[in-house]
């Protein structure tokens, strides 16, 4: 099923909306109409929402370009009800450049602020500014400056995932390793986001919301760092299954079940005289099983595109290429031979190898 609909592309990035934005527009009609508004105020109201999301989208392209100075690629940015998503290929590990890829989202904010400021300078009223509901023709600027002025603020909040925390980090970084300096930026983080939950207890229920986004985004933040510190000096080549299993693309789906619960392993090369032509996944099997059944091929249930890495190739950089590529389970080549295969489970297990390495010799 396909959840985004491509509205287009600027500077090579692809941009577009995911379908549950469609909600988000259905539910201000019907809450427009259900508070005794009319058509034209629903309207008015769909338009302003649809212009925030513009002023997202410059948001997440002010960080896409500014990281583009530093040679790092911007996949797609994504229109969710929440806010914009940003795809990179990677994030700047250098102190200056993350502060400068960090900033420059909330300043396109205050960019956008700034240029209404000067357009409506001269109408500027208290009345106006504290009667900004129901959105209308007369209100539409203020409120979009006052809505960019708060997107801005509320990014630069000193917590993961929000652009603040990065600015946190990056500012930290300059004095201490960048390990560190993400655990301090989401240990106060986590500090802020059990402030919003209690607030938003006895206030806003809202804030509750924001203070779990908020609190799991800097747990995540944290631990993605903490495993790249642990894979840092390690290839490939130290995490390679070398007994991956081995399926026809004309075995069985049953075939394939019965291979997965002889044995430990959850992926499957698939392939013949040699040559691998895909490869398949527990879920791929679960899948098959009750699509169509044990009978149908090994082929029809496989995944046909193969990600494959080398031998020497860093292996922080291989899980991050996984990662972002949605792919589980690689296969590792040489010299266009195939020699193994990498599967994040094990990428895991290094992780909790090495973490408890550490943890011994810092008791010890």
């Amino acid at each position: 099923m396909k959840t985004s609909l491509r509205l287009g592309s600027v500077s090579g990035i692809q941009i577009s909306v995911h379908w549950t934005f469609l909600i988000l527009i259905a539910w201000i009609v019907f809450n427009s109409l259900v508070r005794g508004l009319g058509m034209e105020e629903a309207i008015w109201s769909v338009v302003f929402v649809l212009t925030i999301f513009g002023c997202v989208t410059l948001h997440e392209l002010g960080h896409a370009l500014a990281a583009k100075r530093f040679q790092i690629k911007t996949r797609s940015i994504t229109l969710l009800p929440i806010g914009g998503v940003a795809q990179m290929e990677s994030l700047p590990e250098k102190p200056k450049e993350e502060l400068i890829v960090a900033l420059a989202g909330p300043a396109v904010n205050f960019l956008i602020v700034g240029v209404l400021f000067l357009v409506l300078r001269d109408s500027l009223d208290m009345e106006t500014l504290t009667s900004l509901q129901p959105i209308g023709q007369s209100n539409f600027l203020y409120a979009l400056m006052f809505v960019n002025f708060w997107l801005a603020i509320f990014n630069l909040i000193p917590a993961f995932p929000m652009d603040g925390g990065r600015v946190l980090r990056a500012l930290l970084a300059f004095r201490m390793s960048r390990t560190r300096a993400t655990q301090i930026a989401a240990r106060l983080g986590q500090l802020l986001a059990i402030g919003f939950i209690f607030l938003g207890l006895y206030s806003n229920p809202f804030l509750v919301f924001i203070g779990l986004f908020v609190f799991l985004g800097a747990e995540s933040e944290a631990g993605h760092v903490q495993a790249q510190s642990l894979l840092k000096g390690y290839k490939v080549s130290d995490a390679l299954l070398k007994d991956t299993p081995v399926l026809s693309p004309d075995d069985t789906i049953r075939d394939a079940a019965g291979l997965l619960l002889r044995g430990q392993h959850k992926y499957f090369l698939v392939g013949s005289k040699g040559k691998p032509e895909g490869t398949i996944g527990r879920d791929d099997i679960i899948r098959g099983l009750e699509a169509s059944g044990g009978e149908a091929s090994v082929r029809e249930a496989m995944q046909h595109k193969i990600l494959y890495l080398t031998p020497d190739m860093p292996i922080e950089s291989a899980w991050q290429q996984m990662r972002e590529q949605g792919c589980e389970f690689a296969l590792v080549s040489e010299n266009d031979q195939y020699i193994g295969a990498l599967d994040l489970d094990n990428i895991a297990e290094m992780v909790m190898i090495r973490s408890a390495e550490q943890a011994k010799k810092g008791g010890s």
